[in-house]
C-alpha cells in the first residue's frame, strides 16, 4: 500500500527508528530518558499500533528548557533576515519530504491523503511567509512634543515560546507558531498531541538536518509527554513568557488560568461551532461544494469545520435534497486510498461522542436525514457523516461536537439568520452564500458576524496563511499565522531619544532643582 511505502521512505531518509526517545534539543541531540513511560501511536484506520515512543519526564523537560534558554541568548542577537534564511531552508527541506511526511500525517491522524499533503504544503507556505516577514518587523515613529527628541517603538523577542499542538493538525499548527516565533528571535519548545507523536518526531528530524547545516542548536526543541505531566510543566513554567495552546475550550480555560496566574502570555486557539448562512439568492452549486468540504473534511475534526447550516426557508427543500445526494456519494474508508473522501475519527472516544450527540439531537426534536452510524466492518473508528434536520437551535446544536455532524435549520430574514449564527459561545469561522452585495456587506459589518473569520461565497474551512487566524469568545481570542500575528511573539518597547542639551518635561511640567 502507498502508506507503507511512503512512510518507509521517510523513515529511511531521516534515519528514524521504530522506537524513539521523546525529547530533542537540537540536531540529533535525542535524549534517552530512563524515567520515561511508553507511548503507543495507534493507526486510527485499523486501531493497530504503529510504533512506540518513550515520553519525557519532568527532569528531561527541564534539560530541554535550560537548553532553549541558553540558545535564546545568542539567537535573539542574530539579525532577523539571517534567521529567516534558516526558515527558508526549512521550507525547502519540507518540499523535499512533502509526500512521505504528508502520508505519515494521514497514517497517524486519519485525514485523507490530499489533506495530509495539504498540511505539509501549509508548513511550506508559512516558512515562505516567515522568510519575507523577517525583513518586515516594523515599528512606528512618533513626533515628540519636546524639541530635539525622537520617539519610536521597536519589537524585541520574548524568550522561549511553548507550543502545545492538537491531533487534528499535527504539524501545521506547530509550523505557524515555530516559523514566526523563530524569525522574531525566540526559541521554541513543542509538545505535540499524544495521539500524533510520530509526525512530530519526523518533523523534528527534518528541522535537525537544516539547523545542523548552520551549526545551530537548541532553537527548535521537541518534548513528547503526557498532558498532565509535560503539559502542566509548560503552562506553569515562569521561564516561558508565551504559551501557544491549540485544543478544546475546556482545557484552554485551564491553560489560560495557569499562565495568567504567573502573569505570562497565552495564545489560545480553541473550538469553533461554525455556521454557514445560505440566502434565497445563493449559488447553490457553490454552496453545496463548500458545505460538504467544510462538514466532511478531516471527518469534521477541524476547529473550522462547518457544523450548522442556516438556510432560507425558500430554498431549504432544494438545498437539503442536494446535500442528501452529495452525502450519498461520499466514500468513507482508508484515508490513503485515492477515492476516499472521509477517513476515520481519531479514536473510540470521538466515535462515542458523536453517537451520544446524535441521541441528544433526536431527543431535542432532531431528525437524522442521513448517516450517523458506526462502521465497524471498516474499522473501529469509522462512521458515516450525519445530516440532521433541527427545528431550532437547541442545546446540542449550541455545543461543539468534534465529528462530522451537520445540523440543518431554516430562517425567515437576514437579521434572524445572523442572530442564530452568533448565538453560540464560540466565534471562530463563519460564512454566507449570497449574490446580493448589500447582504454580504451587512454580514461583514459590525452588526454582522461576530467571528474572527467571516467569508462570503466560500466555506468556513481552508484559511490562507496570509491572514491572521483565530476567533473570539470561547475560541480564545488568539491570532496566529499571517497579518500582524507576529506581534504576539514579541514585546513592544517605546523609545525616546533626547539629542538636545536641555531636559524639557512632557506635558509642559516645570520641575526646577
Amino acid at each position: 500500500m502507498g502508506n507503507q511505502n511512503g512512510v518507509k521512505t521517510l523513515l529511511e531518509k531521516l534515519n528514524i527508528k521504530p522506537v524513539n526517545p521523546g525529547a530533542c534539543t537540537g540536531p540529533n541531540a535525542w535524549i534517552a530518558d530512563p524515567k520515561g513511560t511508553e507511548l503507543i501511536s495507534v493507526d486510527p484506520t485499523t486501531g493497530e499500533a504503529i510504533a512506540s515512543v518513550v515520553q519525557a519526564s519532568p527532569e528531561t523537560y527541564n534539560i530541554i528548557i535550560t537548553k532553549a534558554i541558553e540558545a535564546f541568548q545568542a539567537w535573539r542577537m542574530l539579525p532577523a533576515p539571517q534567521r529567516g534564511q534558516m526558515v527558508r531552508d526549512l521550507g525547502n527541506a519540507l518540499r523535499e519530504f512533502k509526500e512521505p511526511l504528508g502520508e505519515l500525517v494521514s497514517l497517524e491522524m486519519g485525514k485523507i491523503r490530499a489533506e495530509g499533503l495539504g498540511e505539509v504544503q501549509e508548513m511550506i507556505d508559512i516558512c515562505d511567509f516567515a522568510t519575507g516577514l523577517s525583513r518586515q518587523l516594523y515599528g512606528l515613529t512618533m513626533h515628540s512634543e519636546r524639541p530635539q527628541h525622537r520617539m519610536y517603538e521597536q519589537w524585541h523577542p520574548l524568550g522561549v515560546t511553548g507550543i502545545i499542538s492538537a491531533f487534528n493538525f499535527p504539524v501545521a499548527v506547530w509550523s505557524w507558531n515555530a516559523a514566526i516565533a523563530c524569525i522574531c528571535g525566540n526559541t521554541t519548545v513543542w509538545k505535540p498531541s499524544p495521539d500524533t507523536p510520530l509526525t512530530a518526531i519526523a518533523t523534528q528530524h527534518i528541522v535537525n538536518r537544516v539547523m545542523a547545516d548552520y551549526g545551530v542548536d537548541g532553537v527548535f526543541n521537541l518534548v513528547i509527554g503526557a498532558n498532565e505531566v509535560i503539559g502542566e510543566c509548560i503552562i506553569n513554567d515562569h521561564r516561558l513568557p508565551l504559551v501557544s495552546f491549540t485544543g478544546s475550550t475546556q482545557i484552554g480555560r485551564h491553560v489560560a488560568g495557569c499562565v495568567a496566574q504567573r502573569l505570562g502570555k497565552s495564545l489560545l486557539e480553541l473550538g469553533g461551532n461554525n455556521a454557514m448562512i445560505i440566502t434565497e439568492d445563493a449559488n447553490l452549486d457553490l454552496a453545496v461544494r463548500a458545505i460538504v468540504f467544510g462538514a466532511v473534511g478531516t471527518a469534521g475534526q477541524r476547529c473550522t469545520s462547518t457544523r450548522r447550516i442556516i438556510m432560507h426557508q425558500a430554498i431549504a427543500d432544494e438545498l437539503t435534497g442536494r446535500l442528501l445526494h452529495a452525502y450519498r456519494q461520499i466514500v468513507v474508508g482508508d484515508p490513503l486510498q485515492a477515492n476516499t473522501l472521509m477517513g476515520p475519527l481519531i479514536n473510540a472516544t470521538a466515535v462515542n461522542n458523536m453517537l451520544l450527540a446524535l441521541e441528544m439531537a433526536r431527543s431535542q426534536g432532531g431528525e437524522i436525514l442521513f448517516g450517523g452510524e458506526a462502521l465497524p466492518e471498516k474499522g473501529p473508528h469509522f462512521v458515516t457523516p450525519a445530516l440532521v434536520k433541527m427545528p431550532s437551535q437547541t442545546q446540542i446544536v449550541r455545543q461543539e461536537t468534534f465529528a462530522p455532524i451537520l445540523y440543518l435549520m431554516t430562517y425567515h430574514n437576514l437579521e434572524e439568520a445572523i442572530l442564530l449564527q452568533n448565538e453560540v459561545s464560540h466565534g471562530l469561522s463563519s460564512a454566507i452564500f449570497t449574490s446580493n452585495l448589500l447582504t454580504s456587506e451587512q454580514f461583514l459589518s459590525a452588526r454582522g458576524s461576530d467571528c474572527g473569520i467571516a467569508n462570503v461565497n466560500i466555506g468556513t474551512s481552508g484559511a490562507e496563511i496570509g491572514g491572521a487566524f483565530g476567533g473570539e469568545k470561547d475560541t480564545g481570542g488568539g491570532r496566529e499565522s499571517g497579518s500582524d500575528a507576529w506581534k504576539a511573539y514579541m514585546r513592544r518597547q517605546t523609545n525616546t531619544l533626547n539629542w538636545s542639551n536641555a531636559l524639557p518635561l512632557a506635558q509642559g511640567i516645570q520641575f526646577n532643582v
